[in-house]
């Protein structure tokens, strides 16, 4: 591993993937699996609070909770799914939100400062076992595997030829590429924002501790790095956690259309 000497005897040991894989706590089980399963009780015990006792002029718990959820039926899945079907697939949508922001945010959190979602296999479950399934078997049970395929591997209006080629990008798209890319792009932005926050952070500290002369006054400026960037992954988790919900809500619009 690479290293930058500042003092005499002393070396700066940058942050690595491998400081991503914590420890077994107990039984085999680690920190971000129980942080996910943290997260459910979160997110359990808002929305049951937030509802409790509603009354048409809501609180400002029944507020934030009544937004949160508009966020997710409105913005995400009635707009993505169509006014038609939307409905039955909210609690799933609703639940894809919440679930992965509250993972992101443990990112910024003290204490527990690690986003779940930096672990490739969260949101790969999240995708391949949940999403996946979902918008393909609703299209197989709205038209039938037949008419599903057609639909989904034949564009209409398009030259008989084409077909050659369009049929397997279509097929390889929607029934690779898109699980893959859905995970990745939420585990990559989890990681990188991570990955920059220990950057900064550790090199600010060793910097002040170990740097010489003016090597510590450049510590501040590391720290303040370490803010900036704090603030850039919160706007940045939040986005992440709404992109995943609605991309998850556009493929099973997409699968249950009659025509693309």
């Amino acid at each position: 591993m690479s290293t930058l000497v500042l003092a005499e005897d002393a070396q700066f040991r940058p942050p690595a993937v491998g400081d991503f894989f914590l420890p077994p706590i107990f039984a085999g089980v680690t920190k971000p699996m129980l942080l996910a399963v943290l997260s459910v009780v979160i997110i359990a015990g808002f929305f049951l609070l937030s509802s409790r006792n509603a009354k048409l002029v809501p609180s400002k718990l029944q507020f934030v909770g009544e937004q949160v959820y508009n966020v997710g039926r409105n913005m995400i899945a009635r707009d993505q799914i169509g006014a038609k079907e939307f409905r039955r697939f909210v609690p799933l949508i609703v639940t894809l939100f919440t679930f992965i922001l509250v993972n992101n945010i443990y990112g910024i959190i003290p204490v527990l400062q690690f986003p779940t979602m930096s672990h490739i296999g969260f949101p790969l479950a999240l995708s391949v076992l949940v999403v996946y399934p979902t918008y393909h078997l609703v299209g197989i049970r709205k038209f039938g595997i037949g008419g599903y395929l057609k639909n989904q591997l034949f564009p209409p209006g398009a030259p008989k030829l084409a077909y050659l080629l369009l049929a397997p990008i279509e097929f390889f798209s929607k029934f690779v590429v898109n699980p893959l890319t859905l995970a990745i792009r939420v585990f990559a932005a989890m990681f990188a924002g991570h990955m920059l926050i220990l950057v900064f952070a550790l090199a600010g500290e060793y910097l002040l501790l170990h740097g010489a002369g003016l090597l510590k006054a450049v510590a501040a400026l590391s720290f303040s790095a370490v803010i900036m960037v704090t603030f850039l992954e919160a706007l940045i988790m939040v986005i992440q956690a709404y992109i995943f919900a609605l991309l998850a809500a556009s493929y099973i619009g997409a699968a249950l259309a009659e025509e693309h």
